[in-house]
């Protein structure tokens, strides 16, 4: 293997992906298989699951597929205790669970607000806590936090959704203290990423005039920001962590 390559490679390396049945969780998934990781799997849907368990065995790669929510702890172990006892080991984390809508801060209760921040960063921070011991004991990992540029655009009705993906990126930024040198961590801001979720959404005029405004000149897709995270997996990244890379088509303000 030509040496660049080899440092994109993951020949040999077990990576964990949540949110891993549809998106911008399928794509890393995939993609860091096609880089030669077995991967286990982790999402709510067994079907979609099951779909991506088969994708990623067709490339000659190991998956485990295992179903879940990442609000419940109990799930969260089940998760590592499968990944180490099927594939062996834990190298890579993708920690791609999250999400959250507008809010119009003159309506929505506090505790939503409080709901919304704890799901983007609770299961991230409670997964890399119980990762990094597979991880230390395999001499080393990294994780990859899927993050938004709602995190730095300042835009209406979106206090509790930026503030999330905000404390998200410092999480990052505080927990690649702690953990390294073993274990790196970094996160990736996504701009308008083109999946199911969005669809419902893109009018054609809405969508041409995001393209216009993007540098870019196209929607984001998936394998973009998968693309992004295989670099941050990987050995080419040795010298990265507790950074946040926006992969986002040169937006710098809201164009939704």
């Amino acid at each position: 293997m030509n040496e660049i390559f080899r440092q994109f490679s993951l020949e040999g390396k077990v990576a964990v992906v949540t949110g891993a049945g549809k998106g911008i969780g399928r794509a890393c998934a995939v993609t860091l298989a096609k880089a030669g990781a077995d991967v286990a799997l982790f999402a709510r849907t067994e079907a979609d699951l099951q779909a991506v368990k088969a994708e990623i065995e067709a490339l000659g790669r190991r998956a485990i597929a295992v179903q879940g929510d990442v609000n419940k702890e109990e799930d969260l172990d089940k998760l590592i205790v499968r990944t180490v006892e099927e594939l062996g080991k834990i190298n890579v984390l993708i920690n791609n669970v999250g999400g959250g809508g507008p809010n119009d801060p003159r309506k929505v209760a506090g505790k939503a607000v409080g709901d919304m921040l704890a799901f983007n960063v609770v299961p991230a921070y409670t997964l890399i806590q119980k990762a990094a011991a597979a991880m230390e004991a395999a001499g080393g990992g990294a994780v990859v936090n899927i993050s938004s540029t709602a995190a730095r655009y300042s835009q209406k009705y979106f206090s509790a959704y930026g503030a999330a993906k905000a404390a998200l990126n410092q999480m990052t930024r505080c927990l690649a203290q702690d953990f390294g040198p073993k274990v790196r961590i970094n996160a990736i801001e996504p701009g308008t990423i083109m999946t199911d979720a969005l669809a419902p959404f893109l009018t054609p005029d809405r969508k041409e005039r995001m393209e216009k405004t993007t540098p870019m000149a196209r929607m984001g897709q998936p394998e973009d920001i998968a693309n992004a995270a295989l670099f941050l997996a990987s050995p080419a990244s040795s010298w990265v962590t507790g950074k946040v890379l926006g992969v986002d088509g040169g937006v710098e303000a809201p164009n939704f």
